[in-house]
């Protein structure tokens, strides 16, 4: 592809180029993202991104911790400069692992992005999967976690746009003026900051969506992809119809697509050529409606155990007799 490419879908005005340009609706970069803004940069309501993690990825060389964190602010500085003022930053982490040793890197951004950046920490999400690596030495991490802050005090939170069904609809106050009435809010309850989305229950600040691996509909070939479902809530609820969401290393585009799905402008930019063109294409797609996606809010897949894969091996059975037998005498 040749840069730049400028199209429309729809009522949709798409640019894909190596700088940021104003006019578009959604704008893709294929760029270092501190080049990607040098000229212009957008004023978005919410900077998403899950960054590397620089622990040897494909797309990325690994290079010392403290460099690491030295780019990252940067990066980070850039993104808060040009963040709205009533805007949000969600920052997707895992942990960084040397020598078997882990290293929470929430721990790390916190210190950047409210110690020496100034922003206000709303909460700490707990983003549950049921799969990964398995560890041989420690126990299996099948958590990440989406620090949200905010620029200011002053910020969008729609709570009506995320509200999950009441637990108990049919509650009634027991004493005061309103005893005897319902208790609940109709609209539904606030999710906290659990997220279980798929299960629909969020009291325990844990979102349980699955990751994408092999036979998830939105695969790739990039390792480590964001699921649509999990920027979507973001989007929802941190932003308004017209808004802008920028993400700084948007991969495949799963965050620029939760945004163009519900009415925002999205820009994104990523430094791997392969990722940006299968981005252009999603966009295109979603816009399209083409795209093949797991709905927001669907159910984990649980096994019935009588499926082939849920069944104890024959090879397991007939160890644990012997295991028995010897255990008895």
């Amino acid at each position: 592809m040749q840069f730049p490419i400028d199209i429309k879908i729809g009522n949709e005005k798409i640019l894909y180029n190596e700088n940021f340009k104003q006019g578009y609706d959604v704008v893709l970069g294929c760029n270092d993202v501190l080049e990607f803004l040098k000229k212009e940069a957008p004023k978005p309501t919410l900077i998403v991104s899950s960054p590397p993690y620089n622990i040897g990825k494909p797309y990325e060389e690994r290079v010392e911790f403290k460099e690491y964190l030295d780019w990252q602010r940067k990066v980070l500085k850039k993104c808060v400069d040009i963040l709205h003022p009533n805007g949000s930053l969600c920052w997707e982490v895992g942990n960084y692992i040397e020598n078997g040793e882990v290293f929470p890197l929430d721990f790390y951004f916190y210190n950047i992005i409210k110690k020496e950046l100034g922003l206000h920490l709303r909460n700490r999400i707990v983003w549950h999967f049921g799969h990964g690596l398995h560890a041989s030495k420690r126990f299996s991490g099948r958590y990440e976690t989406i620090l949200w802050f905010t620029k200011t005090d002053d910020y969008v939170f729609n709570l009506d746009a995320v509200r999950i069904p009441q637990k108990y609809p049919g509650k009634r106050s027991y004493k005061g003026k309103d005893r005897g009435k319902p208790s609940c809010n109709p609209k539904g309850k606030n999710p906290s900051d659990k997220w279980k989305i798929v299960l629909k229950d969020w009291e325990k600040e844990l979102w349980d969506i699955p990751n994408v691996k092999s036979n998830h509909p939105e695969k790739t070939i990039h390792p480590s992809q964001f699921p649509i479902e999990l920027v979507e809530r973001l989007v929802l609820a941190l932003t308004n119809e017209g808004d802008t969401v920028f993400d700084p290393f948007m991969g495949v585009g799963s965050s620029i697509i939760a945004a163009v799905l519900h009415n925002r402008k999205g820009v994104g930019v990523d430094k791997e050529k392969e990722y940006t063109e299968i981005s252009f294409e999603r966009v295109k797609e979603a816009l399209d409606g083409t795209l093949r996606k797991r709905p927001l809010g669907k159910p984990v897949w649980k096994p019935k155990g009588t499926e082939k894969v849920a069944r104890i091996p024959s090879e397991w059975e007939k160890k644990q007799k012997a295991i028995s037998e010897f255990s008895v005498k």
